[in-house]
């Protein structure tokens, strides 16, 4: 990343689009399919294992994919005074709607408070210039354990008010998700989109580090044993380094197949996820939704439930591909959009 422009290289159209919205459909899938396994309690352990990977995947893939979204909207030169209302109108709603669902009784993690946060935050960062934007993550990588390790100890947040708390476990002390983690990955999003998205040295670069960062975080792992590494450390994050640069290189790579044959097969994966990322708020409100009311009428499941996995996982997807196909617009999305005055309605594909 060489260029010291505010939108650097640009992508093509055709990838600037499908890029993301691939990856926002692979972290939504992952999202669904981790929370969906609480309904299968009961499986090998080869298969645990691979769903505790999908699930440490789904929110810097989020993260990531919401920078690269960011700036796409400061490439349009919107104004920055306009961009940054509207996006932080975004971040607002995202945290109200995440705050909302805390209160539907399923046993998920809402991560859009986190999100919204991230937006709120990150947005303007994105005026820097790429080397200043690489220095600002490069010091929030280095740093972000000691302040973890210094609120951990703190007990100043635990006598204050309970949405100063609130506000402390977004920002610092969040059990899965928290800001200062998830802030890396949106800016790195952004560089990205910057760079643009081909095959060449950083592509390679990336592809290099990504089984480097997940194996050396996991030998780390076990040579520190019994000392445990605590979500947001430097080893957890180097795990999740190594997830997001894996997927990223594979979907940078797929979308730029040539050959007419492979490049079919290629779309044909690619569409049912570009669709579930165009919507994945929507979709993301779906799934939980079900799971809250089986967790109402049913709890937690002590053997595997086949048809509720079904339910949380395959009826929202087939319910979002429906609705891209024939409607277009998510209505979470487009609610979003109609609040910020961002966006306009997408017709379906089919309309």
């Amino acid at each position: 990343m060489t260029s010291d422009s505010l939108s650097a290289t640009q992508p093509s159209r055709r990838d600037r689009l499908a890029v993301p919205d691939v990856l926002r459909g692979v972290a939504i899938i992952a999202m669904l399919l981790a929370h969906a396994n609480i309904m299968l309690p009961n499986l090998p352990w080869v298969v645990k294992i691979t769903t505790a990977q999908v699930n440490d995947l789904a929110s810097p893939l989020f993260a990531l994919v919401m920078g690269m979204s960011a700036q796409i909207v400061w490439n349009r030169r919107a104004g920055v005074a306009k961009t940054i209302a509207q996006q932080t109108i975004r971040g607002v709603l995202l945290i109200a709607i995440g705050v909302w669902m805390v209160l539907w009784g399923s046993w998920v993690a809402i991560v859009l408070q986190y999100l919204g946060l991230v937006l709120i935050v990150g947005v303007p960062l994105l005026l820097l210039r790429t080397r200043w934007l690489l220095g600002v993550l490069a010091v929030l990588t280095v740093v972000t354990q000691p302040i973890l390790e210094l609120a951990r100890h703190s007990a100043w947040f635990s006598t204050q008010e309970p949405w100063v708390q609130e506000v402390g476990r977004w920002v610092l002390l969040g059990h899965s998700y928290r800001l200062v983690n998830l802030l890396p990955f949106f800016l790195l999003g952004a560089l990205l989109l910057r760079h643009g998205f081909r095959r060449d040295g950083l592509l390679w670069t990336m592809a290099v580090i990504a089984p480097v960062a997940w194996i050396g975080a996991a030998v780390a792992k076990k040579f520190l044993e019994p000392v445990p590494v605590l979500s947001g450390d430097y080893l957890d994050t180097l795990h999740d380094v190594g997830l997001v640069f894996a997927v990223y290189v594979v979907v940078v790579l797929l979308a730029q197949i040539d050959p007419s044959g492979v490049a079919t097969v290629r779309d044909a994966v690619f569409a049912p996820l570009r669709a579930w990322g165009q919507i994945a708020l929507s979709l993301y409100l779906l799934h939980v939704a079900i799971i809250a009311v089986w967790n109402r009428d049913s709890g937690r499941p002590q053997e595997n439930s086949v048809v509720g996995w079904l339910l949380v996982v395959v009826l929202p997807l087939t319910v979002a591909w429906v609705w891209v196909r024939f409607v277009g617009t998510g209505p979470v999305e487009w609610i979003l959009g109609w609040v910020s005055g961002r966006s306009r309605p997408r017709a379906g594909v089919w309309a």
